[in-house]
């Protein structure tokens, strides 16, 4: 169980806007979002956040090590109320992990955890189930009670917007580092060129047929052949000249940044 007192509902939504507004860092922001959804519900629970990740199931963050653990024995299972949310998009309620009949390895796994009652919330963002919030009870059966339910789906609606605009991020850091990569590659390849077409007196064509080849018979990646070849005639590392511009940064209270 969570080591800390339930956060008012009010209190805890706040919390999670004002983290969004302020942009904090990803990792605390997923953080505090899996903290929070643990203590709006009395007792505090423990909470895992669900999600696919290169085609494999994750838990993103959870609010204590159990948590996860959890997480993890119904990824290996094939089975359990998270992936059953996630699978349907409905809300998976155990009330009495004890009676349970379902997923039956799960159940075992659950009950040695000490594992008493479970919530998995979908979280859906325009109509697609992103991830999971689940949320486990270990005092006693029954230990959601109707007002827990009611806060945590309210809960479980911003965590889907977090959440999303996580999977934002980081898409746009990977294509940004991508990129950035090909930019840098093609700087390369055209100083080499560059270099080739004043050894060899020819046109970028014929220069390009030459690195190609190489690289081809020697099975290297052509940025790799140009920056060897600018390196043993010129002496000198290539330079990555190019860089991927994502647009300017303004100033945050709109005035002009220029002295």
């Amino acid at each position: 169980m969570a080591d800390a007192e339930r956060v008012p509902f009010t209190d805890a939504l706040s919390s999670v806007h004002s983290l969004l507004m302020s942009g904090p860092d990803l990792e605390e922001l997923l953080a505090k979002v899996a903290d929070v959804a643990a203590k709006i519900v009395e007792p505090p629970a423990s909470c895992g956040i669900t999600t696919r990740y290169d085609g494999q199931l994750v838990t993103l963050v959870a609010s204590d090590a159990r948590a996860a653990v959890i997480d993890e024995q119904q990824y290996s299972l094939g089975e359990g109320p998270c992936l059953e949310a996630l699978a349907t998009g409905a809300v998976v309620d155990v009330p009495d992990q004890a009676r349970d009949e379902r997923w039956d390895s799960y159940a075992a796994a659950a009950r040695k955890l000490g594992v008493k009652a479970s919530l998995a919330f979908p979280l859906v963002v325009d109509g697609r189930t992103i991830g999971v919030l689940n949320l486990y009870g270990y005092d006693r059966p029954d230990t959601f009670s109707e007002a827990d339910r009611e806060r945590a789906a309210a809960y479980a609606e911003q965590a889907a917007t977090t959440l999303a605009l996580a999977a934002r991020t980081v898409q746009q850091s990977e294509l940004g580092a991508q990129l950035e990569q090909a930019l840098a590659s093609r700087s390369v390849i055209d100083q080499a060129l560059g270099v080739l077409m004043s050894q060899q007196r020819c046109d970028a064509r014929t220069a390009f047929e030459l690195l190609r080849r190489h690289s081809q018979n020697n099975n290297r990646k052509l940025r790799d052949v140009a920056a060897d070849l600018i390196a043993r005639l010129t002496g000198r590392p290539p330079v990555d000249s190019r860089s991927f511009e994502t647009g300017p940064q303004h100033p945050p209270d709109g005035s002009d940044a220029r002295a």
